[in-house]
C-alpha cells in the first residue's frame, strides 16, 4: 500500500514505521539526486535515529541552542543524510551567529534536495554552525565520538558548579553513533578510555555494527572484539541484534538511563539497506548512490511508490511533533521556568551561566594579569604564562585547563583555592589530566568550548602533530580554544631532535582561522593572554619556551602592547631612517635586539619588529603594516628556530632567513644554538651582508 498519507497504515507502530522509512528515501533521493554520498548507514540506522530522537532525545526543535538539551553527534559524519532528514522532519529552528532564535528552517526540503550542493545547508558532512542542530563537525572518522566526550564532561562539570537541590539544571546526556571506521581510528581508543575512567555515566555511544568500510567487508583490516575491548574500559556494554527492533532499541536505552558510574556501548546489529545484496555491497563500499534501478527496488521493498521523489507522506512531521517536539517544549519550559526560579536565590551563578551561553567574559576578567620587570636572567614564556594563566582562571571560573600528562612541564597547573583536579566525584574541579592522550585532548577541548565552556589544553610542540585533526576542526568550527604548546624550538638542547620542534610552526601557521602567537617575552606572554581569551570565534595556538628568555626593558624599548597587532616596531635606529630590518618572534626577539646593538655600535641603523603573530599583523590595515615594515627597506633578516617557510613574504628577495633546513641534535642549549647559527653575531653578520648586497643592488 502506497504511504500517501498518515492513514496509510493506520496504527501508531505504522506511523513510526512510516517515518523511518521517510527518513531512508528522503537520504536515498537526495543521495541520488547529488551522484554523491553514502545512502547504506541512513538506510540502516534510521529506526535507531527515529527511537533516539521521537522517544528519548531531550531536545527543543524550536530552540535548538537550549543549555539543558541533550546532544546527538553523529560520528559517523558519512551518513549526514540521517541527520538533515531529522533535523527536517523535526522542524528544528535555526539560529543566528548571535544566539537568537530565527524562525527559518535549519534544513529545508529544497536544502535536501540539494545536498552537497552549493550553499545547501545540507553540505557533505555535518557543519556545525553552518547547520543548525548540528552539535559539532563530524566526517573524519572518530573525531565525533572523540568530541562527545568533551560534552559530557561539560554536563558533569556545569551540574558539579551550577546545580542545587530542586534545581537539576545540568544533566544532560550525549548520545554518538559511530561506525566502525570510527571505533578502528586510534582516537577512539583515547576517547573511549579516558570516559571510562572518569565514570561519564551521561555518555551513550551507538555502534552501527554493519561489518562494512569502503574498502569491502571488515575482516579485511579489522577482527577485533568491541564489547570485549570495551568492557575492559570500564563500560556498560549491551546489544540490539536487530538494527530495526524498535522496542529492543528502547530497552537499551532505558538500560542507559538507568546505568551509574558507566559509560554505555550500545552495539547495533545492521544491514546496508533493502535490495540486490551484490548492489548494497558495491553502494557500501564505494560510498556510492545507489543507482537508478536499485533505487526502485529499495522503495519497493519499503512497500513506497517507485517513482516518488522526496515524498513526505501526510502524518509524519506531525507524529515528530507530537512527539520530540511536544516533549522538547514542555522539557525547555520547564528547565526555563526553574532557571527564573534559581535566579532568585543564586543571582550569581545565574548570570554565569547566561554569560557562558553568550561567550561572554566576567567584568574585571583580566584585573589580576601581572606585568613583570625587566630582567636580563629573564623567565621561560611557559612560566611567565601559568602566572597570567592562573590570574585569569581565578575570575573566569569556566575556564578549565589541562595537559596531556604534562602538567607541571607544561605550566598550566592551576594552583589557586579551588582548582582541584577533575575526577570521578570531583566533577568541579578544573583540572583536567588527559593522559598521554594529545588528539583526546584537543578534541575534548572542542567538546567543552561547543558546550560553552573555555579550555585550554597543552602539550610540547612537537607532539601538536599527534592532535592536529582536532586543532583543525577547532579552527574549522571557530572555537575560541586555547591550545598551548611549549619546548617550542631547538633550545630544547639535550632532547635532541624527536622533541626539538622544526616544521610545527609553519604547519599550524598554515591553518586557516588558527592565529599563532609566539610571544617574546613574559610582557607579550600577558598580552597574548588577553588576545586569546578576548575571543568568541577564534582558536588560538600559545607556543612558548621551556627556556628563561630576557624580560625585556619595555622603558627603553617599545610596550608589549603592540602583540595586539600581531607585530610592532620593538626597537629603531638612532638618528634616521633603519638601514636593516630584523624580524623575530619568540626567543629570538633577544637574540635580534642583541644584534641590534652590536650594529648600532658600528653605526649601522637597525629596526627590530617583534612579529609573535602573523594572522593577527596581515589583519591590520596597509598603512600600519607598511609603517611597521617599510616597502623601501629591502635589506631584511628574519630569524626563528623553527622551518623558514613563509617568511619570504616578510623578508623579500633581497633578504635572508635564518632559521632551521634540517632537524636539531641533541647537545647543551648553547652548543646547538651556536651550531645552527642562532647567536647575537651571527644575526649582526647576516644583516651586513644583507645590508651590503641591498646597496650593492640598488
Amino acid at each position: 500500500m502506497a504511504p500517501e498519507a498518515s492513514t496509510a497504515r493506520g496504527t501508531d507502530v505504522d506511523i513510526g514505521q512510516l517515518c523511518i522509512d521517510t527518513i531512508r528515501t528522503l537520504s536515498i533521493d537526495a543521495i541520488q539526486k547529488a551522484n554523491s554520498g553514502h545512502p547504506g548507514t541512513p538506510m540502516a540506522m534510521a529506526p535507531v535515529a527515529y527511537t533516539l530522537w521521537q522517544r528519548f532525545l531531550r531536545f527543543d526543535p524550536t530552540d535548538p541552542i537550549w543549555p539543558g538539551r541533550d546532544r546527538f553527534v553523529l560520528s559517523a559524519g558519512h551518513a549526514s543524510m540521517l541527520l538533515y532528514a531529522l533535523l527536517y522532519l523535526a522542524e528544528v529552528r535555526a539560529v543566528d551567529p548571535d544566539y537568537e532564535v530565527v524562525g527559518d528552517p535549519a534544513v529545508s526540503l529544497d536544502d535536501i534536495k540539494s545536498f552537497r550542493q552549493l550553499d545547501s545547508r545540507a553540505p557533505g558532512h555535518p557543519e556545525y554552525r553552518w547547520t543548525s542542530g548540528v552539535e559539532t563537525t563530524t566526517g573524519p572518522l572518530g573525531q565525533g565520538i572523540a568530541t562527545s566526550v568533551g560534552m559530557a564532561i561539560a554536563s558533569k562539570w556545569q551540574g558539579a558548579r551550577f546545580n542545587r537541590p530542586g534545581f537539576e539544571l545540568f544533566d544532560f546526556d550525549v548520545y554518538s553513533i559511530a561506525g566502525d571506521g570510527c571505533f578502528m581510528e586510534g582516537v577512539s581508543n583515547e576517547a573511549a578510555s579516558i570516559a571510562g575512567h572518569l565514570k561519564l555515566d551521561n555518555l551513550c555511544w551507538i555502534y552501527d555494527n554493519n561489518h562494512i568500510t569502503i574498502d569491502g567487508k571488515t575482516h579485511l583490516a579489522y577482527d577485533d572484539d568491541v564489547a570485549a575491548r570495551f568492557m575492559g574500559y570500564g563500560w556498560n556494554v549491551t546489544r540490539v541484534g536487530d538494527a530495526n527492533d524498535t522496542e529492543l532499541l528502547s530497552r537499551a536505552f532505558e538500560e542507559f538511563k538507568g546505568e551509574e558510574g558507566r559509560p554505555t556501548l550500545i552495539v547495533v546489529d545492521s544491514h546496508i539497506g533493502y535490495g540486490s545484496p551484490h548492489k548494497q555491497d558495491t553502494a557500501a563500499v564505494h560510498g556510492a548512490p545507489l543507482g537508478e534501478e536499485e533505487v526502485r527496488e529499495t522503495k519497493r521493498a519499503y512497500g513506497w511508490p517507485e517513482d516518488a521523489q522526496f515524498l513526505v507522506p501526510d502524518g509524519v512531521r506531525e507524529h515528530l511533533a507530537a512527539g520530540i517536539g511536544k516533549r522538547g517544549a514542555e522539557l525547555r519550559g520547564e528547565w526555563e521556568k526553574k532557571l527564573v526560579a534559581y535566579a532568585e536565590d543564586n543571582a550569581g551563578l545565574a548570570a554565569e551561566i547566561d554569560a557562558m551561553q553568550k561567550r561572554e567574559l566576567p567584568d574585571g576578567w583580566d584585573a589580576g594579569i601581572p606585568g613583570f620587570e625587566a630582567d636580563e636572567k629573564g623567565i621561560a614564556t611557559r612560566k611567565a604564562s601559568n602566572k597570567v594563566e592562573n590570574a585569569i582562571a581565578e575570575k573566569l571560573p569556566w575556564l578549565i585547563a589541562g595537559s596531556a600528562d604534562l602538567t607541571d612541564s607544561t605550566s598550566v597547573r592551576l594552583d589557586f583555592d579551588g582548582a582541584a583536579d577533575f575526577e570521578p566525584g570531583a566533577f568541579d574541579g578544573r583540572q583536567l589530566h588527559f593522559g598521554i592522550r594529545e588528539h583526546e585532548a584537543a578534541a575534548i577541548s572542542n567538546g567543552l568550548s561547543l558546550s560553552k565552556l573555555r579550555p585550554l589544553w597543552s602539550t610540547y610542540l612537537t607532539f601538536s602533530d599527534y592532535a592536529r585533526p582536532a586543532i583543525r576542526l577547532s579552527a574549522l568550527m571557530e572555537l575560541p580554544v586555547i591550545h598551548v604548546f611549549t619546548h617550542d624550538s631547538i633550545g630544547l638542547g639535550e632532547d635532541g631532535p624527536t622533541h626539538q620542534p622544526v616544521e610545527q610552526i609553519a604547519s599550524l601557521r598554515a591553518v586557516p582561522g588558527l592565529d599563532v602567537i609566539r610571544p617574546a617575552d613574559a610582557n607579550e606572554v600577558a598580552e597574548a593572554w588577553r588576545v586569546a581569551i578576548d575571543r568568541s570565534h577564534q582558536p588560538v595556538a600559545l607556543v612558548l619556551t621551556r627556556q628563561a628568555v630576557p624580560v625585556l626593558d619595555r622603558s627603553r624599548y617599545a610596550s608589549a602592547e603592540g602583540l595586539r597587532r600581531g607585530g610592532y616596531v620593538l626597537a629603531d635606529a638612532d638618528g634616521g631612517d633603519p638601514e636593516v630590518i630584523l624580524i623575530a618572534t619568540g626567543s629570538e626577539v633577544a637574540l635580534a635586539v642583541a644584534a641590534h646593538e652590536e650594529l648600532g655600535a658600528d653605526g649601522i641603523r637597525s629596526r627590530v619588529v617583534s612579529l609573535p603573530c602573523w594572522e593577527l599583523f596581515e589583519r591590520q590595515g596597509a598603512d600600519y603594516r607598511q609603517q611597521v615594515l617599510p616597502p623601501q627597506i629591502a635589506a631584511r633578516v628574519s630569524v626563528e628556530e623553527a622551518s623558514t617557510i613563509g617568511w619570504d613574504r616578510y623578508v623579500g628577495l633581497e633578504g635572508t632567513r635564518i632559521g632551521m633546513h634540517t632537524f636539531g641534535t641533541s647537545a647543551p642549549l648553547k652548543d646547538v644554538q651556536t651550531k645552527f647559527g642562532f647567536t647575537p653575531d651571527r644575526v649582526a653578520e647576516t644583516a651586513r651582508e644583507v645590508l651590503q648586497r641591498a646597496k650593492g643592488n640598488s
